[in-house]
């Protein structure tokens, strides 16, 4: 979905990562722009992005994974 602030995935099941409730232990709470919503964790993230395997998620990973670095999560997916 293309909003005015940019795009948003809105997805039914996850590749590598399953549904809704699969995929609840590896959310956080976030506010974007007001409203109160669940992502996924990064290391959550990587885990998902690396099992689809489609080109623009692989070219995220590098980014992801220095992020997951320098934050030093001890909760590596």
């Amino acid at each position: 979905m293309t909003t005015a602030i940019g795009d948003i995935d809105l997805l039914g099941e996850v590749t590598g990562g399953g549904d809704y409730h699969a995929l609840l232990p590896h959310s956080v709470d976030v506010e974007v722009f007001g409203c109160r919503c669940r992502c996924l964790d990064l290391p959550g993230l990587i885990r998902v992005k690396r099992a689809a395997g489609r080109p623009k998620d692989l070219d995220a990973l590098a980014e992801l994974e220095a992020l997951l670095a320098e934050r030093g999560d001890e909760s590596r997916g």
